[in-house]
């Protein structure tokens, strides 16, 4: 089964909260900076509830590419099939990645319903840095998620989040190789099962 709606929940409630700044030690970084201005423009750009489906789906897709570095997630998430797959399976794999996560977004950004978010901390791990928060829900013990940041040259991005220590990535990882090895360990069998979340009937989709 495929976890990406799990994972999708989980950053667009962070992405769609406004940000609260935690105790000053460990917070004032620019990593921090980065996590907080990414959660205020999601806030303030994704959430109107009489935005149209269209338009969400326009931003959402301009927001991932701006602070998500998709094709290392994309890449990850593939594992082994990724040096096995051809170069059109790869092309046709980011695509629906991409697809497949701002279809995702859209819909979840329409569900926003005032949970708050706290920085409590960030620490720098060799070439990355780990922004630690907590997700304030008004029912229920908040939610740790951990966004992992790295400084790509040309600004910075997420490459993986981990939700009360479990990393998306992985998870994501290990669904993909499932439905892979379900298919015979064929790519094209991950790729039809994309196909058939993003409502696209043709590979060139």
């Amino acid at each position: 089964m495929l976890r990406i709606a799990f994972i999708a929940l989980c950053l667009t409630t962070f992405l769609a909260l406004p940000a609260f700044a935690g105790d000053k030690a460990g917070t004032d970084t620019p990593a921090t900076q980065f996590v907080q201005k990414l959660g205020d423009k999601a806030l303030t750009s994704l959430t109107a509830k009489d935005l149209p489906q269209a338009e969400r789906a326009k931003r959402v897709r301009e927001l991932l590419r701006s602070n998500f570095d998709i094709k290392t997630i994309a890449r990850f998430a593939l594992g082994t099939s990724w040096k096995t797959a051809t170069e059109a399976q790869k092309s046709e794999y980011l695509d629906l990645f991409e697809k497949m996560i701002v279809s995702t977004y859209t819909e979840r950004f329409q569900d926003y319903s005032g949970q708050s978010f706290k920085v409590t901390k960030s620490s720098a791990t060799g070439k990355d840095w780990v922004v630690s928060s907590q997700i304030i829900q008004k029912d229920g013990p908040p939610v740790a998620v951990g966004w992992q940041v790295r400084d790509k040259g040309e600004g910075m991005r997420i490459v993986d989040v981990t939700v009360e220590g479990i990393s998306m990535s992985v998870t994501q990882r290990n669904d993909f190789a499932a439905v892979v090895q379900s298919g015979g360990g064929k790519v094209d069998a991950l790729l039809a099962s994309l196909r058939k979340r993003c409502n696209i009937n043709s590979k060139k989709g």
